[in-house]
């Protein structure tokens, strides 16, 4: 199993630090020492898997098919304003991602990053509704010739850390690593609104795998 970058120095760090805790517990409270163990296995074990980085090669590379930037679960499918980039109406999509899903973020199209942006902001629920514009997060306008996507990532009340390698003027191939969330949180698409949807209200979807919608 592949563990992703942005996991490398957190696993190091916890690694080191329950090494630190089980020493001194044997040393103080060897009573103790196995349940400590136990109790430092299990949350080892919770961020090897938060951050494995699966091999998710695209089924067919199309620029007209809108793949699931995130693994998770949609909670939202509805037309919508979107005000920060395209002022005017948009069908959003709405994935949340569990602390138990792939955290990796990925383009769902091919194409030029028109438009990248970050924003500070609250820790709200990744679940309510104003989360996508009063919470944590990154904003990401990619063009094609079949039209123009915009992937929001946006920070909850558990994940407090967006990865976004997205930068204004890339050429970015379908699939690729848009970044990193960590902890759980949710991703948004804002499509035409003349976009075909394919996912429908509380599917599981798959990042690189589960068609979203074609434009």
């Amino acid at each position: 199993m592949r563990y992703h970058k942005e996991g490398h120095r957190p696993l190091i760090f916890t690694g080191v630090i329950m090494l630190l805790i089980l020493a001194a517990v044997q040393n103080g409270l060897p009573a103790l020492t196995l349940p400590v163990l136990v109790l430092c296995l299990g949350l080892y074990l919770f961020m090897l898997n938060f951050f494995r980085h699966p091999e998710r090669p695209i089924p067919q590379l199309d620029e007209q098919i809108l793949y699931a930037p995130a693994d998770g679960k949609v909670l939202v499918i509805e037309e919508t304003e979107e005000s920060e980039y395209y002022q005017e109406k948009r069908i959003q999509v709405s994935i949340f991602m569990s602390p138990l899903n792939v955290h990796v973020n990925r383009y769902p199209t091919s194409g030029a990053i028109e438009y990248s942006a970050y924003h500070p902001g609250k820790f709200l629920l990744a679940w309510d509704p104003k989360s996508s514009q009063d919470n944590e997060r990154t904003t990401v306008v990619i063009q094609n010739k079949w039209g123009s996507v915009l992937v929001r990532q946006i920070a909850g009340y558990v994940a407090r850390r967006i990865v976004c390698y997205a930068e204004t003027g890339m050429d970015v191939q379908q699939g690729d690593e848009l970044g990193f969330i960590k902890f759980g949180s949710r991703v948004d698409l804002f499509l035409p609104l003349n976009a075909k949807i394919e996912a429908a209200l509380n599917d599981v979807v798959v990042g690189n795998q589960t068609v979203i919608a074609r434009f």
